[in-house]
C-alpha cells in the first residue's frame, strides 16, 4: 500500500494533517534507529547527511520542516537499502544539548498527541521558543569557537554567579568586559537581564504574586484585578498616586510544581530513578528509606489506586525563616517553602540538587499563622495532582501515563510546626501528640512540661522516683488521637479573618477552651487523604539535636546558655525536689551549690583539651577542635553536625572495657 504523503505540501506546521502526517512518518522510522537512539535527520537543514538523537529529529522536523526532495523515505523504512557509512553527529554536543532535547520532547510530544484540535496560535509560540533555543544551542560563542555554543557558556556563567552569590551590577559589568574583549560577532548578552530572559526559555520559571500588606489574602485568580484587599481594604499599591509603574506591598513568588515534576520524567537522566522506591525496599527489615516505613505502608493500602502506579510522586514538605540579610541589625523573616520527591533514591532525594523551591514568602516579619494563605498555590496545585493529574512523558519507556502526585508530610522545627499544623506550640497544652492530656504546670516567667514518664514501662523505676516533680508517676501513656477525634476538634473552632490588620485577623484573642490549642484548620486539611495520614508533622530531629546539645553543653560548662539558672533553683525549691541544688543565703549573699552535673574550672579546661585533641575521618564533620577558645574555657561556633558527634561520639560516656 502506498504510504500517504500529501501532509508534505502543507506549509502549515501546525496543522492538525501535517501532525497526523509527521506522526505517521515518526512511527515507521523508529525501527530505523541505532543502538545509540540516533537516526538520519530528514528535516530540511539537515537532509538525511547526519545522525542525530530520535528526540531531536523531530525537534528539526518541526522548526525546519520536512525536506522536500526526499521523495523516496528509504532511510526510513520505505524500502530496503543498502547498508550505508555510519556519519556521527557533525554537530559538537555540549551540556546543553540534553537540557534542550529534554524539555522540547515533553513540549513537543504533548503538542502532538493532545492538542490535535487546536488553532496552533499557541503551539507556535512554543516552537518559536524551542527554535530560538535550537539557533543558540547550535550556535558558536565567536566565531571559530570549537568549545562552547552560546546556550552552553551563558548557562555555566549564570551557574558561578548564583554559586558565588555576584550582584546583578557586577555581572553586568562582566558581561560587558567579555563583550569587548571577544571576537566581534559574538554570542554574549549585553546584561543580566538579556542573560535571564534567553535562560528563561528553557522553563522552570516562576509566577509573582501581590500580597496584602497584613497577609489577609493574595491578589491571586479571583482577587487579581482587585486594587483593594478583599478582607481589609488596604491597598494593593505603597503609593496608591504614582503614574509609573506601581510597586506592590509584598510579592510571593511561586515556582510551579508541575512542570518540575514533569522534568524528571522527561529527562532519561532521572526518569529511571523515579521508581526506585517500588523496586529499592528494604528486604531485611532496615528503614533506610521512607518507603520501608509503616506510614509508607499504611498509604498504599488506604488508597490502592494511586499506589498502583509506581511512577506516581511522594513528596516530603519543609519550611523555615531565616534572616537574607546575614548579620545585618535589620531583623527580617523570609520563608522558603521547599519539596522533595521521594521517589528518588536515597542517596539522591536527600541531595540539595533534588530540592525543589515551591514558594518563597517575603518578609519582613513571619507568616505565622498566617501561613495558609501563602500555602494556597501550591494546595490547588497539589489537589489537581491528586484528582486529576496530568499527562506526563516518560523517557526510560518513551511512554506518556498520567501522573498523580501526593504530599506525605512536612518537615519542620516546632515552631514552623505550629504554623503548617494550627497546633500551637506555646502554653498549658503545646504538645500535639498529648493533645488535650498534655501534663504541665507553671512555674517561675515559663510553663514547663513534667509528664514524660508516662511513656516508660510500668515497672521502670524512674517512675517512682520523686526527683522530677515530687510524685511518683502511675498515670498510662496518653491515648492515640483519631482522624475522626482531631476532626471533630477542628469543627469547634470559631471563624477567625486571616491576617495582621488590627481591626480583623491581627487582633489577638484569646482561645475558647473548648478550642484546645487549635489556632485554625490547616489548609493542608483540603486534601482529600491528609485527614488520613498516619504522620502528617515530623519534626527536624537535627534541629532539634542541636538544641538540645547547645543547653546541654552550656549547662556542663556553665556559660551564657546554661539551664541551671537561679530561677531554675528557685524552682526546685517550690517543687520541694532536689534540696541539694537549692538557693543558699550566707549573710547578704546568694549562692548556688555547685551541681554534680557541672564541671568545675580544672575539669572544663580538660573537657575542652578534650575536645581540642579529637581527630575526625575525613568527610565526618568539621573541624570541632578549632571551636575550642584560646584559653580552654568554652566551646562555639558549631554546627549542626558538629553538635550530633559531640551528642552521639563524645559526651556519652563509654562502656567499660571487660
Amino acid at each position: 500500500m502506498p504510504i500517504d504523503k500529501s501532509w508534505l505540501t502543507n506549509p502549515n506546521r501546525s496543522s492538525p494533517e501535517y501532525k497526523k502526517g509527521l506522526n505517521s512518518f515518526i512511527e515507521m522510522c523508529k525501527e530505523q534507529v541505532d543502538d545509540r537512539g540516533y537516526v538520519r535527520c530528514a528535516c530540511a537543514k539537515c537532509q538525511n547527511s547526519v545522525l542525530i538523537s530520535f528526540t531531536k529529529m523531530k525537534f528539526h522536523m518541526y522548526s525546519f520542516g520536512f525536506c522536500r526532495t526526499y521523495t523516496m523515505w528509504s532511510y526510513h523504512g520505505e524500502s530496503s537499502i543498502h547498508p550505508v557509512i555510519v556519519v556521527d553527529d557533525v554537530e559538537p554536543r555540549n551540556d546543553m544539548d540534553d537540557v534542550i532535547e529534554d524539555v522540547m520532547g515533553e513540549r513537543m510530544e504533548e503538542d502532538t498527541n493532545t492538542n490535535e484540535g487546536n488553532s496552533g496560535t499557541e503551539s507556535r509560540g512554543v516552537r518559536d521558543d524551542f527554535e530560538a533555543l535550537l539557533k543558540e544551542v547550535q550556535s558558536e560563542l565567536y566565531p571559530g569557537c570549537t568549545k562552547f555554543s552560546s546556550l552552553d557558556f551563558l548557562a555555566k556563567l549564570m551557574h558561578i554567579k548564583v554559586k558565588n552569590k555576584w550582584t546583578n551590577s557586577s555581572f553586568d559589568e562582566l558581561l560587558e568586559l567579555l563583550q569587548s574583549s571577544h571576537p566581534e560577532g559574538n554570542k554574549i548578552p549585553p546584561s543580566h537581564y538579556v542573560a535571564k530572559k534567553t535562560l528563561k526559555k528553557i522553563g522552570l520559571g516562576y509566577e509573582s504574586i501581590h500580597v496584602c500588606k497584613n497577609d489577609c489574602a493574595l491578589f491571586w485568580k479571583e482577587h487579581h484585578s482587585s486594587q483593594n484587599c478583599p478582607v481589609c481594604n488596604e491597598s494593593r499599591w505603597v503609593d496608591t498616586n504614582t503614574k509609573g509603574k506601581k510597586v506592590a506591598h509584598k510579592v510571593l513568588r511561586y515556582f510551579p510544581l508541575t512542570p518540575r515534576l514533569r522534568r524528571l520524567y522527561c529527562s532519561r537522566h532521572t526518569a529511571k530513578d523515579m521508581i526506585w522506591h517500588n523496586t529499592g525496599q528494604s528486604e531485611e527489615g532496615t528503614m533506610r528509606h521512607p518507603v520501608d516505613g509503616t506510614s509508607w505502608k499504611e498509604f498504599d493500602i488506604k488508597y490502592p489506586d494511586f499506589s498502583r502506579e509506581p511512577r506516581n510522586v511522594r513528596l516530603g514538605l519543609a519550611a523555615d525563616g531565616f534572616n537574607p540579610f546575614g548579620n545585618m541589625s535589620s531583623a527580617h523573616s523570609t520563608w522558603p517553602v521547599v519539596l522533595t520527591t521521594y521517589n528518588l533514591p536515597p542517596w539522591i532525594c536527600m541531595k540539595e540538587s533534588s530540592f525543589m523551591l515551591s514558594l518563597l514568602i517575603p518578609g519582613p516579619k513571619s507568616p505565622g499563622k498566617d501561613m495558609d494563605v501563602f500555602l494556597r498555590p501550591l494546595v490547588d496545585e497539589l489537589k489537581h495532582l491528586w484528582q486529576s493529574g496530568v499527562r506526563t512523558k516518560d523517557a526510560a519507556t518513551n511512554s506518556f501515563f498520567t501522573m498523580k502526585a501526593a504530599l506525605l508530610w512536612t518537615i519542620n522545627d516546632f515552631p514552623a510546626r505550629s504554623s503548617l499544623s494550627g497546633w500551637s506550640g506555646q502554653g498549658y497544652k503545646a504538645c500535639p501528640t498529648c493533645n488535650e492530656d498534655t501534663s504541665s504546670i507553671r512555674v517561675t516567667n515559663k510553663v514547663v512540661y513534667v509528664g514524660h514518664r508516662r511513656f516508660l514501662d510500668a515497672k521502670h523505676p524512674w517512675r517512682t522516683s520523686l526527683d522530677f516533680n515530687g510524685e511518683p508517676e502511675t498515670r498510662a501513656p496518653p491515648k492515640q488521637f483519631s482522624p475522626a477525634d482531631i476532626e471533630a476538634q477542628l469543627e469547634r473552632l470559631l471563624h477567625r479573618l486571616p491576617g495582621k490588620h488590627p481591626d480583623f485577623g491581627g487582633v489577638t484573642r484569646k482561645r475558647e477552651d473548648f478550642e484546645l490549642n487549635w489556632s485554625k484548620r490547616s489548609i493542608f486539611f483540603e486534601l482529600e487523604y491528609w485527614p488520613s495520614l498516619q504522620l502528617k508533622h515530623n519534626l527536624d530531629v537535627m534541629h532539634i539535636e542541636r538544641n538540645v546539645c547547645d543547653s546541654l553543653l552550656g549547662t556542663l560548662l556553665m556559660n551564657d546558655k546554661t539551664k541551671d539558672t537561679s530561677n531554675a533553683r528557685v524552682d526546685l525549691e517550690k517543687l520541694k525536689i532536689r534540696r541539694t541544688q537549692w538557693l543558699e543565703k550566707k549573710g547578704n549573699k546568694i549562692f548556688r551549690p555547685h551541681p554534680k552535673y557541672s564541671f568545675k574550672i580544672t575539669d572544663r579546661k580538660l573537657f575542652c583539651e578534650f575536645i581540642k585533641d579529637v581527630k575526625l575521618p575525613d568527610g565526618f564533620g568539621s573541624n570541632i577542635r578549632k571551636r575550642v577558645t584560646d584559653n580552654n574555657t568554652n566551646i562555639t561556633g558549631l554546627k549542626s553536625h558538629d553538635y550530633h558527634i559531640l551528642m552521639q561520639r563524645l559526651i556519652p560516656r563509654p562502656k567499660r572495657m571487660p
